[in-house]
């Protein structure tokens, strides 16, 4: 992430469609994962992991949201090594769900539509690097059909002026990142960098999908 002195001017509203349209006319996917009866998890990676776990922790049937690192080996899972770029970890969440008061597709639509911009590569902004790449990684084969599917069913669409570069890969393993990352937005939410990217985002969620958060005693 940028040092705070710099983010105020460079990230003045969240950045993603630049064609008018809104999360309100976002196509949902056409296919989805089974709802199997136990908890499920998605590994979802869009840039700042903070920013991220501050959209999907506000979801209703999201029941957990870990920020960590994916795509590389344990040796190299942790912050300092990753920032620099050096690795082929990215910053991630893992969003453990409900299946049955929310889906991995419906996880999906909030992920393109609002969490970060899918059409930047290795990068997220004015954060630069590898390690903020877009991509979906899949714990089994039926997350990678779904979610195939809905990048295709997008690039048909043109929401996005551009193609969406979002990776889809499957998942190596999942390190937690330091205890000081997690729940970070909320624990700072004075931080400029929180202000400036993050809370814009949980904005726009709150506007378009109010129907799927969660009392904000619960968040």
């Amino acid at each position: 992430m940028l040092l705070p002195e710099a983010v105020m001017n460079l990230f003045s509203r969240s950045r993603g469609q630049d064609h008018g349209l809104t999360p309100a006319d976002f196509p949902g996917p056409d296919l989805d994962v089974a709802d199997g009866g136990a908890p499920q998890r998605a590994i979802l990676g869009g840039g700042c992991f903070w920013c991220v776990e501050a959209v999907f922790t506000a979801l209703d049937g999201v029941l957990e949201v870990t920020s960590g690192y994916a795509g590389d080996s344990a040796a190299k899972a942790d912050y300092e090594t990753v920032c620099t770029g050096g690795t082929n970890h990215a910053e991630v969440v893992e969003v453990r769900f409900d299946p049955g008061r929310i889906s991995f597709g419906q996880l999906l639509k909030v992920f393109f539509s609002v969490a970060h911009d899918p059409t930047q590569l290795d990068r997220q902004g004015n954060d630069r690097g590898r390690q903020y790449r877009s991509v979906i990684f899949c714990v089994d084969d039926e997350q990678k059909t779904v979610a195939e599917a809905y990048i295709r069913k997008l690039d048909a669409a043109h929401y996005f002026a551009d193609p969406i570069v979002t990776a889809v890969e499957p998942l190596p393993a999942f390190y937690a990142a330091e205890a000081y990352h997690q729940n970070y937005a909320a624990l700072h939410p004075d931080q400029p960098y929180i202000q400036a990217v993050a809370l814009p985002k949980v904005d726009k969620l709150e506007t378009y999908y109010a129907d799927r958060l969660k009392p904000p005693s619960d968040r």
